[in-house]
């Protein structure tokens, strides 16, 4: 679990981020927001034009302090930056572990796309049904019969974890928990989550599941810190009021309650004011979930957003609660300190090789291309994103008249390496209480 080789390491270790844009007819191009991938694109091919690459802007890549420097103490972890996409730290990033508490964001998700789609309200009622009164771990205590509202089911799960309300909405969503599940599967699908398998709404192990709800079959719920990162990707881009709930520091469920529920996050921001939880609270921070199984041990995904830059953060497999939130420092304050957002390619620039492209049967025998929208990077701080390279491809040899303003024809992929950033070497695997 903890891989002393991968901190051993002193070679560097260069990393190359990409970032796919297409090719169009000068006379137009839209102005759309860039979206760099940490991974391989794939671009379109051109039979009888070879690809054209051209040299970086300047000299070697930049740097970074290694993340090797980081001694991570986890099973997994990730840093990304959600409007570019750029993985900052991958540390056993692919691992399909169990998630715990974390499975609850893809529940989180659902819940606000209907209501975005205006299939649920927040002041819809919900009837608890006996799935929801019978699960275990943590819990509000619902029983058959009971009714609240959506959004005070949905704190209850967001703030304090509680799976008997996120099987509550489960069930009101989709008929059954298990039909709520193919909802959940078919998003991960549809997200790009390659390892993400639930088998129920809250993370759960089968085991601790209500026996006469449990699903066939022996597998379990698993989600590899890529795949979690990538779903808190979604929440912050398509919903971005979820800290209007993910921030709310108690909660009092029910007036008869003695004690309110609180946020099992600890590092939220507010908590600077909290005496148990202010060595923990951390600047800018407002979501997103904690997780803990024996199986998983203790896990969180955690965003904070400083200046106008934010960065997701997931660790899974830490030793303990107070664990998960130290990791996650040492993830975000590597983020902070040493990256920024940089435009490094405008909108309508040219590409070497790729300034026209020929047209046939056309007044004119060529028409001028450009890139349709900006590319930005995640670069070291202070750096100018100059080492850049860019291959260039087009659809088709040549174009046939008449060609409309704005026609893709292409495609143009920028590469930027950082040395220090890189994906760390493989390491060990390891009833839901949040």
């Amino acid at each position: 679990m903890k891989d002393k080789s991968a901190r051993k390491s002193k070679r560097p270790i260069v990393q190359r981020t990409l970032a796919s844009v297409m090719l169009v007819n000068i006379l137009c191009f839209s102005a759309i927001p860039a979206m760099a991938l940490a991974e391989p694109v794939t671009v379109a091919t051109a039979e009888k034009k070879e690809a054209a690459t051209t040299a970086p802007k300047g000299g070697k890549a930049d740097k970074v302090p290694s993340v090797d420097t980081l001694g991570l103490q986890v099973r997994s972890a990730v840093l990304m930056e959600p409007t570019t996409g750029q993985v900052l730290v991958s540390f056993n990033a692919d691992n399909a572990l169990p998630p715990a508490s974390m499975t609850k964001m893809m529940t989180e998700y659902i819940v606000q796309h209907e209501i975005k789609q205006k299939n649920l309200s927040w002041d819809t009622m919900v009837t608890v049904k006996e799935n929801a009164a019978k699960s275990q771990g943590s819990r509000i205590f619902l029983a058959e019969g009971d009714q609240h509202t959506v959004e005070e089911l949905y704190i209850a799960m967001a703030v304090g974890s509680a799976n008997d309300a996120a099987v509550a909405l489960a069930e009101h969503i989709a008929g059954s928990e298990q039909e709520f599940v193919k909802i959940m599967n078919d998003n991960a699908k549809r997200m790009g989550m390659k390892t993400a398998h639930f088998v129920n709404a809250t993370g759960l192990s089968k085991s601790d599941m209500p026996e006469k709800y449990r699903p066939e079959g022996d597998d379990e719920t698993v989600m590899s810190a890529m795949d979690t990162a990538k779903l808190v990707k979604y929440i912050v881009e398509e919903h971005p009021d979820f800290s209007k709930y993910t921030t709310i520091q108690s909660y009092k469920f029910r007036e008869r309650d003695k004690d309110p529920i609180i946020n099992l996050n600890w590092m939220l921001e507010a908590n600077k004011n909290v005496p148990n939880f202010r060595s923990f609270a951390y600047e800018g921070l407002d979501g997103m979930k904690t997780g803990f199984t024996e199986q998983a041990l203790n896990t969180f995904a955690g965003t904070a957003e400083r200046n106008g830059m934010r960065l997701i953060s997931v660790v899974m497999g830490a030793e303990t609660k107070a664990s998960r939130f130290t990791e996650t420092r040492k993830l975000l304050d590597y983020g902070f300190n040493n990256f920024e957002v940089k435009q490094v390619v405008d909108a309508g620039s040219t590409v070497e090789g790729f300034e026209t492209a020929p047209v046939n049967k056309g007044k004119e025998k060529t028409v001028k291309l450009a890139t349709n929208k900006p590319v930005s990077f995640m670069v070291p701080k202070g750096s100018e994103g100059k080492n850049v390279t860019s291959e260039a491809k087009l659809d088709n040899e040549e174009l046939t008249a008449p060609v409309k303003k704005g026609t893709k024809v292409g495609t143009v992929t920028y590469s930027y390496t950082i040395d220090g950033v890189k994906k760390c070497p493989k390491g060990n695997r390891g009833s839901d209480h949040g």
